[in-house]
């Protein structure tokens, strides 16, 4: 009630210990036929009080789930009990919470909603607890045993709705589990909270409270709401038809963080809702210590996510990188420090003895290497930062290395400046024993691999060839060991002796430079038409290296002879 100076008389203080006690207090200090007071802060306003004063005098006070929660705080705050007049307004209100409110679903949430207005005195009143409690007891139940969710509908041995014992004809209709989460994201974040966390102390299943959390989120939150729906449609409203500004939705967002519920443990939550979080906890700006317990929340389930969940852009004011690269290193950096088991070496993996935690090690190990290739035609992507991520995942994770071999070659494809030293580096990151014989088939083909990668690809065939021919046709009394110490040894000299032919090489092609000089010199002396000798022999130095110098020798004795003859 505004600071208005109202006129109070004998009806007001026969129904409210409070105005009689203040009207009797300013009474003492004025005029006795009237008497000035003021009352501010009431709860719900002039109209409540307007309401208030028309049931003092008599007027027939309609109660419903709108105004029934202001007329209670306010029948609370005035002291109006039984001691006051037989039905007063506190005991009229209780009835009617007790006989209508409690007993339905759809004026329990309305009731909820008007607290929100009050909350201070529907707090110290109980009043919003017991709605709470009203909503939650209802959603705990099946629902497919109520009709507004209020009591079981009786039924004709058919199945079929009954009307005062006459059937309807139409058949009870089942309801889903998240049948109230369209209700209880009407209320504001505060309530739906307490609902929520009352809910999960009762008992409710966990994926049901995950759901309705995810719905609420994505409801008020509208940039999350059109990442997961792909499509523009127009942000949800708060309320009726208050649309959330960008500090209110970075709250919101900031509160949802901070729940500390059961299920936001467990993974019940798609990796999906956590990364839309963070992407838009990056755009509102929302503070650093949401945006770092967000991406542990997505380290910690971090098995669970799809390839393009962790393809997020890059919100750096620098924009060195059109992706957040940084941000999936401390993703992953948080799922390698989680407390598991891991094997020491790669033996159980190559038994094919995967437990849990190695199973999920190998699932993030693949998407790492996919989320590499995506990153790699970046052509602002440092190279340490691709080598760091690449380098992150332990080595016995990768079954196979053809993925991040693919990553390394998309990479060398868009940095073409990469000196051979960088190159060489970058290329270590994989194992050339752990590249299937597809891959191997391309790397021993592909130009923008350094030399040694392609001889060392080489070589791995040599041994995988010599092992598989040693496995179509074994040796009659010769062990396995002694055999593959043998494949080995003569693996060693393959590559010495490749090392040897890729020197005569070079030293061949030094001599047809240094010949093709020579003819070069002969051409010109031939065109002078001087220096016949000389080009004589020069012609016979350049026949000799070409291995023609016996030929051309039979061939001058043989002229002679014939001459002769």
């Amino acid at each position: 009630m505004g600071p208005n100076s109202l006129i109070y008389t004998f009806p007001l203080l026969s129904r409210s210990g409070v105005l009689e006690r203040r009207i009797a207090e300013a009474a003492k200090e004025g005029d006795d036929d009237k008497c000035h007071i003021q009352i501010s802060d009431f709860p719900g306003g002039d109209k409540t009080f307007e309401l208030v004063v028309k049931f003092c005098y008599g007027v027939k006070l309609e109660l419903t789930a709108s105004n029934v929660v202001y007329l209670r705080c306010a029948a609370k705050h005035l002291e109006m009990t039984e001691e006051y007049g037989e039905g007063n307004l506190i005991s009229q209100t209780g009835k009617f919470f007790n006989q209508v409110i409690f007993k339905s679903w759809k004026y329990s949430i309305k009731a909820l909603q008007c607290c929100d207005e009050v909350l201070k005195y529907a707090d110290e009143y109980n009043i919003t607890k017991k709605c709470i409690e009203s909503l939650s007891m209802r959603a705990l139940a099946d629902p497919n045993l109520s009709v507004e969710h209020g009591g079981p509908p009786m039924q004709s041995p058919r199945g079929s709705v009954l009307w005062n014992g006459i059937s309807t004809g139409a058949k009870p209709k089942h309801t889903s589990l998240d049948w109230w989460y369209e209700d209880a994201s009407t209320l504001s974040f505060a309530l739906f909270k307490r609902l929520i966390t009352l809910m999960d102390s009762r008992g409710i299943r966990e994926d049901i409270l995950a759901g309705s959390l995810t719905y609420y989120t994505r409801k008020y939150l509208p940039v999350l709401k059109r990442r997961h729906s792909g499509s523009s449609s127009k942000p949800l409203t708060s309320g009726s038809d208050h649309v959330l500004s960008e500090e209110e939705q970075k709250h919101l967002l900031e509160e949802i963080q901070e729940l500390d519920l059961p299920c936001m443990q467990k993974g019940l939550f798609p990796t999906k809702f956590y990364v839309d979080m963070l992407i838009i906890a990056k755009i509102l700006k929302a503070s650093p210590n949401c945006i770092e317990k967000l991406e542990k929340r997505i380290g910690m389930q971090l098995d669970q996510a799809a390839l393009e969940d962790l393809v997020m852009p890059s919100f750096s004011q620098t924009m060195e990188t059109l992706y957040d690269v940084d941000s999936v290193q401390r993703i992953l950096d948080q799922f390698l420090s989680k407390d598991q088991t891991m094997p020491s070496s790669s033996s159980s993996v190559e038994a094919g003895n995967l437990n849990g935690s190695t199973q999920s090690m190998t699932a993030v190990a693949k998407l790492v290497d996919g989320y590499l290739a995506e990153v790699a035609p970046d052509v602002n992507l440092k190279l340490q930062k691709f080598q760091d991520l690449a380098a992150s995942v332990p080595e016995y994770a990768r079954l196979l290395d053809d993925g991040l071999y693919r990553a390394i070659d998309i990479y060398l494809k868009h940095h073409p400046w990469l000196v051979e030293t960088e190159r060489e580096d970058l290329c270590r990151l994989f194992d050339c024993q752990k590249l299937s014989s597809e891959a191997c088939t391309h790397a021993a083909q592909n130009e923008r691999l350094p030399l040694r990668i392609i001889v060392q690809v080489l070589f791995i065939e040599q041994i995988q060839l010599k092992a598989s021919l040693a496995g179509c046709f074994p040796v009659s009394g010769e062990s396995t060991k002694g055999g593959w110490e043998t494949a080995v040894r003569e693996n060693q000299d393959l590559r010495v002796g490749m090392d040897r032919m890729r020197m005569r090489v070079c030293e061949l092609e030094k001599e047809c430079s240094n010949m093709r000089l020579e003819i070069e010199k002969i051409d010109k002396t031939a065109k002078d038409g001087s220096g016949s000798v000389s080009g004589r022999k020069t012609w016979e130095n350049v026949s000799k290296k070409l291995g023609f110098g016996v030929k051309l020798k039979s061939l001058q004795m043989g002229s002679a002879q014939k001459g002769s003859d």
